[in-house]
């Protein structure tokens, strides 16, 4: 029996021999995890606009209210309520008649007061060459030259009451002062209107106008800008697209609203297609100033460390964590104003299990790439319905 249980336990550590050196083989072939693959992209350097979005209402640059001149019975509106207008454009037709009319009696009574003048003239001639013979005194000849002085007054002012029949009946056409959209007429036709009689609304909206707010610190920066440059204006429409066309902030206020602590601002925009609806919401997106020779990375790059904010960049195989100075965001890209350089691979994706030191394998990815997955998984990570109404 004591033989027996020596060679068991021989067995027993030879067993463990054999599972420890296996054990040792598996371990020097493959034990170690290999290294992680991060996504990166290559630092640039470049100048950039740094931009600032701000609600605002479209409205027409002009809008003129269209009203009579004078006095007479509304007869016909020869437009089409809506409907686009061009300057000097006739709207409405008032009676014409009493002013014709009128017209007439004020030539006819300039044609007496010509017949009148030519008489006195002739008299003070005949007059004039008697006072020279000594034939007639010079009371005689001081009434003739009053005739005539009358008579040239009395000519003027008929000219002036024709000038004035003929402006009241170019008034009886009621027309578009400026090439806009009209409104809602306001009175109908067989209305008898009066001088200062509101009849319809035309709004120019070629081009239109933004009005939006600054704050206080915007607005600074907005009038230290670059010349031309910092007056650039984008627009974004309602559904999000941003409008084709480029304008200006063509007026910045001197005050600030001591109730809002903003600066009202109205940028311009060119409108030949009528895209642009007065009253629309819109957002305006302005460039306030420039900086130049800076590194943009995609935002999802930036992390927070000891230190910090910081990035992931891989040099020689591995990661280092590098602390960063960073300024605004444009368009989903981080303005890095210290820290890197251009050239630089930077961890975009992959690195939250991240350390100083680590080996990492890459995968080199260009800028648009980076802020398309950027892009899919914030919407990857926002809840769906069920979830937001509380169902399992």
């Amino acid at each position: 029996m004591q033989r027996v249980r020596v060679h068991t336990g021989a067995a027993l550590a030879l067993s463990s021999l054999l599972l420890v050196a296996c054990g040792s083989a598996d371990n020097g072939q493959g034990g170690q995890p290999p290294p992680p693959t991060v996504m990166v992209v290559e630092a640039r350097s470049t100048s950039v606009d740094v931009e600032r979005d701000y609600a605002g209402r479209a409205r027409g640059a002009r809008e003129v209210q269209v009203r009579a001149r004078v006095e007479g019975i509304l007869e016909r509106r020869r437009f089409t309520e809506g409907q686009v207008v061009e300057a000097g454009e006739v709207l409405f037709e008032i009676d014409p008649q009493p002013f014709e009319i009128a017209l007439k009696r004020a030539e006819a009574e300039r044609q007496d007061a010509r017949a009148s003048l030519n008489q006195a003239e002739r008299e003070w001639r005949r007059i004039n060459r008697l006072f020279e013979q000594n034939a007639v005194s010079e009371r005689e000849r001081d009434q003739a030259l009053s005739q005539r002085e009358l008579a040239q007054a009395r000519l003027a002012l008929t000219e002036a009451s024709v000038a004035d029949a003929q402006r009241n009946l170019g008034y009886a056409e009621v027309k578009a002062p400026l090439a806009g959209v009209t409104g809602l007429e306001l009175l109908p036709e067989g209305s008898l209107v009066a001088p200062g009689d509101l009849l319809v609304t035309v709004t120019e909206r070629d081009p239109m106008h933004v009005r939006f707010a600054l704050p206080e610190r915007d607005a600074a920066l907005q009038r230290q800008g670059n010349g031309d440059h910092a007056r650039r204006a984008t627009l974004i429409l309602p559904g999000g697209d941003e409008y084709e066309r480029t304008g200006e902030v063509n007026f910045t206020d001197s005050t600030i609203d001591a109730r809002t602590g903003s600066v009202m601002a109205r940028a311009v925009f060119p409108n030949p297609d009528g895209v642009m609806v007065p009253g629309q919401f819109v957002r305006v997106r302005v460039a306030l100033h420039s900086l130049d020779e800076v590194v943009l990375v995609p935002e999802t790059a930036i992390g927070q460390g000891r230190e910090g904010v910081q990035v992931f960049v891989v040099r020689e195989g591995q990661a280092s964590a590098t602390p960063v100075a960073v300024g605004p965001v444009i368009r989903g890209q981080q303005v890095v104003l210290s820290g890197l350089e251009a050239g630089d691979l930077v961890v975009v994706n992959g690195q939250v299990m991240l350390q100083d030191g680590m080996p990492v394998e890459t995968q080199k990815v260009d800028t648009e790439t980076a802020l398309d997955e950027a892009r899919r998984s914030a919407v990857d990570a926002e809840p769906d319905d069920a979830d937001d109404n509380g169902e399992d």
